[in-house]
């Protein structure tokens, strides 16, 4: 007597993903990896978010730089969630420990278009 067909159902949805993970991008698994990570913070899509809103971005900061801005620097930190990209622009500061590329955070401020890119300005940040 052979196993009851949910089990064989579940076996078979088992295998499947398991195939899936062997054969998808590493670049793909760590997008949906990320994404349901930020999800589970609570943070907005950025592909969907409304501009001119108060917002809770989750993510992984993918760059870090310094730019001049009217005339003071600007530490600019570029926030992917997997779906869509975001900057946080830190005005009139050079560097903030633990901003580095590859860890987490989470972005709370009003999200705001410069140049067709968002862009958060000096918002209250959170390292995870």
């Amino acid at each position: 007597m052979g196993p009851s067909a949910p089990a064989r159902y579940l076996g078979r949805v088992a295998l499947r993903k398991f195939v899936e993970k062997l054969t998808k991008p590493v670049e793909e698994l760590d997008r949906e990896q990320l994404t349901s990570w930020a999800d589970e913070r609570g943070g907005v899509a950025l592909d969907t978010a409304t501009l001119r809103h108060d917002v809770r971005v989750a993510g992984e900061i993918s760059s870090v730089r310094i730019v001049p801005r009217a005339g003071a620097d600007a530490l600019e930190v570029t926030v992917s969630d997997g779906r869509a990209s975001a900057t946080a622009v830190f005005l009139g500061r050079r560097k903030i420990s633990g901003l580095t590329p590859g860890r987490r955070i989470i972005l709370d401020g009003v999200l705001a278009a410069d140049d067709g890119r968002h862009v958060i300005y000096n918002p209250i940040y959170t390292l995870a």
